[in-house]
């Protein structure tokens, strides 16, 4: 991570990071996508790739900036080389795990992973969610969605 944008404005089209003071100091490496609901909203990303144009600040090792608002993060990946579309970083206290295709279990715990933004629509966890999931499983989001 490079700097963390800790700015959150009154209208947001996504929820705003938990706590806009831990921004940026959650560790860079985490799971990616899965779950199918999240507990808290903890960071936006936009990755940058020296390979793609963006500055090298890490040894040409890609590296991220952070932001505790999305529209934020959305204008900063619009205007600089190199960078992807923002991403989310959520906790999950409870989520759905598939070991196999189609066989779901609920799992406990903490977990940090790296969403797709759009998947925030819907799936915050609610106190039945899980339970109305695992008698109504739905497929889970396509990695192009």
């Amino acid at each position: 991570m490079q700097r963390a944008d800790r700015t959150v404005s009154p209208i947001s089209a996504y929820p705003v990071a938990i706590d806009p003071t831990k921004v940026g100091t959650y560790p860079p490496d985490t799971k990616s996508g899965a779950g199918y609901f999240y507990d808290d909203v903890l960071e936006y990303r936009v990755w940058l790739h020296p390979d793609r144009g963006a500055t090298a600040l890490n040894r040409d090792e890609d590296y991220f900036v952070a932001f505790a608002q999305y529209e934020r993060a959305e204008a900063f990946s619009k205007t600089t080389a190199g960078a992807e579309q923002p991403i989310v970083l959520v906790r999950q206290r409870e989520w759905i795990a598939e070991p196999t295709p189609g066989k779901f279990h609920a799992e406990k715990g903490d977990r940090v992973t790296e969403w797709r933004v759009k998947w925030l629509a819907g799936n915050k966890r609610g106190p039945e969610n899980i339970a109305n999931f695992l008698v109504h499983p739905k497929p889970a989001p396509k990695e192009q969605d």
